[in-house]
């Protein structure tokens, strides 16, 4: 693999730094490079929360780019993420999404692995080749760590801790899962978009109240907030939300669903974790966005939601009533988003550039503070992008 620093001849950048090329978005050859720069570099990737697996033998599924990955809290309280693979021939070995199991057998050949990745056994082992050892053959591990209960991977050692990692949208990460991570799943909704990845992620804080127009019962224009990158393009919004009345509001049937029940005191918290993991609270919503890339034109996302320890079964209820109506890929304030993604997709195979406006003071320079509702805090991801990929400018 090219280091990120070396100069990528795939492509050469607009000289401005508000400006992206649209054939980034429609490349074969330039998504290969993605999954090897990227995806398969230093990088961590969000692949679960231990409210996913809380208890010995859970386990979910995911990719990271396009491999298969499998997150095991093992019989001896450790999470563990493996690839989801055989060891013997490469036969995916776990096909459900998420289960709890103790052992992890391979249809194709018997072999057998328990919680920790250790084969246990095969048939016919007496006749296997001479430098067969069973020790070496335990379900390939991927380097992990935990964040408030998140668990990352990496299939690089060259990525740096998860502190660093983070930088400084640890804090809205923290608040946005409960602020201390003692959440627990309460179920997914999944979609297919169709669109580049990067088309998923480039979501701003611009387009919120002009596309979504539901997000006028939360007065998210109106509502006081910061928006801030780090030098790695992850992204945090602290918003306040300045509620309309619940009873005399005349948007919905029933205003409840948008009452704010919380104990904190930030009405909306996002923590946008690039590459392409969101964790997203508003209200009462507590929603971890896994993605991937499923091929060049196709970007899929799970969102999962989740309550709090605390809750007493009243907030869960409530929780769930307003997790499933407001957010994810048929919520009221994100309904228009698969239609926009498929437009962009559709629209940038034209010649030419996209260009940011809101937000944007200095055209040869990308800042880090910007206000709630401006775009331009979408730039510092694109110009690591940019680095990452080893693009020079023009």
């Amino acid at each position: 693999m090219n280091a990120p620093d070396r100069v990528n001849p795939l492509l050469r950048w607009p000289a401005k730094v508000n400006e992206v090329p649209k054939e980034v978005f429609d490349r074969e050859d330039i998504y290969q490079q993605e999954l090897k720069r990227i995806f398969y570099g230093p990088e961590w990737h969000p692949v679960a929360h231990v409210g996913e697996i809380p208890e010995p033998g859970d386990f979910k599924t995911i990719f990271i780019g396009e491999m298969p990955v499998l997150v095991v809290h093992g019989d001896d309280g450790k999470i563990r993420v493996f690839q989801n693979a055989c060891s013997h021939r490469g036969n995916l070995l776990e096909t459900r999404t998420c289960g709890n199991a103790h052992e992890f057998e391979c249809p194709y050949h018997r072999w057998l692995f328990d919680s920790t990745g250790a084969l246990r056994g095969a048939p016919n082992m007496d006749d296997f080749s001479p430098s067969f050892k069973q020790e070496n053959f335990g379900v390939p591990e991927i380097r992990s760590t935990e964040y408030v209960g998140m668990i990352f991977a990496t299939l690089s050692d060259e990525t740096p801790d998860i502190e660093t990692f983070l930088g400084d949208v640890a804090a809205p990460l923290k608040a946005g899962l409960g602020g201390d991570g003692r959440i627990r799943l309460l179920g997914y909704q999944k979609v297919l978009y169709d669109c580049n990845w990067k088309i998923y992620i480039d979501n701003d804080g611009y387009h919120a109240p002009l596309l979504h127009k539901a997000f006028k019962l939360l007065n998210w224009q109106g509502g006081a907030g910061r928006q801030f990158a780090t030098d790695r393009g992850h992204i945090g919004f602290v918003s306040e939300l300045a509620l309309p009345d619940v009873d005399k509001q005349t948007l919905l049937i029933d205003g409840s669903l948008i009452d704010f029940k919380g104990k904190d005191t930030s009405g909306s918290v996002i923590a946008a974790i690039k590459p392409i993991t969101g964790v997203t609270k508003h209200l009462d919503m507590i929603n971890i966005r896994f993605a991937f890339p499923r091929g060049l034109h196709k970007t899929e996302v799970h969102y999962g939601y989740f309550y709090h320890l605390d809750d007493d079964e009243e907030m869960i209820r409530h929780r769930v009533r307003q997790s499933s109506n407001m957010l994810g890929p048929s919520g009221l304030v994100s309904a228009e988003d698969a239609s926009i993604f498929m437009r962009i997709q559709t629209g940038n195979q034209t010649p030419g550039n996209v260009t940011f406006q809101k937000g944007v003071f200095d055209e040869q320079d990308v800042g880090f503070e910007f206000k709630q509702n401006d775009e331009s805090g979408n730039l510092p991801g694109w110009e690591y992008y940019r680095k990452q990929m080893g693009f020079a400018r023009k």
